[in-house]
């Protein structure tokens, strides 16, 4: 009743108040009249019933107020839309929403007129994508000319050292797509691995040969002349530090292989870059030059302690330069064999305890410095075995993956026996059947300052001078804790 509308019920109650108040008193009326009151909407007048007396009417004026519920009878509220699509507020007004905003759902779709209109339906827009790096956009995959196996790091891995298992399953860290090198879990081969054959002496097949050795003649091409003395002095002034901080930091990581990428963004703008060397691949400074010199093309034409100075050669082109796709993160590091036994070769379990217990109170050789220069340990370390069967090293602060790095490295280079990590401590055992005098004559000097093949180095005056291919330990390891080569003939002189 009262959607039909605030005036009409105003109206409603005062006709109803009237034709009760007429009524004789026989009739009780006053629940009539308190149900209106409860019923009232707001701004309505509140009805008062009189006595017949006082508001009797006469005939012709009460007419219209006994025609008044049959007139209210026929005038009926227009139908409502569904409650479904209506707000709460409708109970209390009689709005009626348009029908355009309540379309009848069995209505069919007008088709006609959309194909009349001759007008062209305008294409959807596709949803917007962020461009994302796994997207290859239909490209086909990148091809690299580079003849060795891509790794993460090539100075804190060899080939040689085989693991027993991966952590992860093989994810190529290139990305899907990206490479045409299958990812084996280690490397990224440059010549597929079913060709190799692991009985064989050299298991390298022609095909890696062969670019091995187009390599090494286009790596001859690019360096060209041997660079005189003033050249060389031209260039290590320029790429000092007061001078340019174009700088290339390698940490624990050693040499990576987004690296090498750096070192040729660098060639475009200067002939030569710095490279400062810091962390546990200092301790073989050896094998971070020759993999700088081999993965980069370039040459080392400097060297002060850990930091370097690569040179890019006189015919480098920067617009031909080698494709080198980028690592979209660090592979897991495979699972490798143990490297404290249970027992040492050669003892006992028993005298295997007693020698770490001992271990544990030897004096300290030597303190290491998180994110040092280490080239001088591994001397340090041969020397300190002519007198003491066990040696040392305190590693207190260091992460642990640097000083069980650095343990294999020395190992290796000394070589040693690994007995104990514990407590942030490297012990090390030079084993029963050490040689004093026997040294490691498999490590090769600096490429850059001596040639492997015995080519000749110029020296100040310009003469040629014929220099060995090989040279001692005892020279290699003083060339490389030497905190300066001054020049080539110095160097000539003093392993002559």
């Amino acid at each position: 009743m009262w959607r039909i509308g605030p005036f009409v019920v105003q109206a409603t109650i005062l006709c109803t108040a009237e034709i009760i108040s007429s009524t004789p008193k026989t009739h009780n009326f006053d629940w009539v009249l308190s149900l209106l009151n409860r019923h009232r909407p707001p701004g309505c007048l509140r009805p008062q019933l009189t006595t017949a007396s006082e508001s009797a009417p006469p005939l012709a004026a009460r007419r219209p107020m006994l025609l008044l519920p049959g007139v209210l009878r026929r005038a009926r509220a227009p139908p409502l839309p569904p409650r479904r699509h209506l707000s709460c507020l409708l109970d209390r007004y009689g709005f009626v929403a348009p029908a355009s905003l309540t379309p009848s759902p069995r209505e069919p779709p007008n088709t006609d007129a959309a194909g009349d209109s001759g007008k062209k339906r305008r294409v959807k827009k596709p949803p917007y994508r962020p461009p994302s790096s796994l997207d290859r956009g239909g490209r086909p995959p990148a091809r690299s000319d580079l003849p060795f196996d891509f790794r993460f790091s090539y100075t804190e891995s060899s080939p040689g050292s085989k693991p027993i298992g991966l952590r992860e399953p093989k994810y190529s860290p290139f990305g899907p797509g990206r490479l045409d090198r299958p990812w084996t879990g280690l490397c990224a081969p440059a010549v597929d691995a079913t060709l190799r054959d692991v009985e064989a002496e050299d298991p390298l097949p022609e095909a890696e040969k062969g670019l091995e050795e187009a390599h090494q003649h286009e790596r001859e091409r690019l360096l060209g002349e041997p660079l005189s003395p003033a050249e060389r002095a031209f260039l290590v002034d320029k790429c000092q530090k007061n001078r340019t901080k174009r700088q290339i930091n390698l940490g624990r990581d050693g040499l990576t292989h987004n690296m090498l990428n750096d070192i040729h963004n660098n060639w475009k703008c200067c002939e030569a870059v710095r490279i400062k060397c810091l962390g546990a691949p200092t301790v073989d400074m050896e094998n971070v030059c020759h993999q700088l010199e081999d993965k980069s093309g370039g040459l080392i034409i400097h060297r002060q302690g850990g930091l370097l100075i690569l040179y890019r050669g006189r015919h480098y082109n920067p617009k031909k330069r080698p494709v080198i796709p980028l690592m979209l993160w660090k592979p897991a590091e495979p699972i490798y064999p143990r490297l404290i036994k249970t027992t040492i070769e050669g003892l006992t379990v028993e005298e295997t305890k007693q020698m770490r217990k001992k271990g544990l109170h030897v004096p300290v050789l030597t303190k290491l410095a998180k994110n040092g220069y280490y080239a001088s340990l591994v001397p340090m370390v041969r020397d300190a075995f002519l007198t003491d069967e066990l040696v040392r090293i305190d590693c207190k602060g260091l992460p642990k993956s640097d000083y069980r790095k650095i343990g294999v490295k020395l190992r290796d280079l000394v070589p040693c026996i690994l007995v104990s990590f514990d407590k942030e401590q490297i012990i090390v055992w030079r084993g029963n059947d050490y040689d004093g005098s026997l040294q490691d004559q498999t490590r090769k000097p600096l490429s850059s300052v001596i040639d492997s093949d015995g080519a000749a180095v110029k020296n100040e005056n310009g003469d040629q001078e014929q220099t060995p291919s090989n040279c001692s330990s005892d020279e290699c390891s003083e060339i490389s804790s030497s905190d300066e080569v001054p020049d080539d003939k110095s160097l000539v002189s003093d392993l002559e």
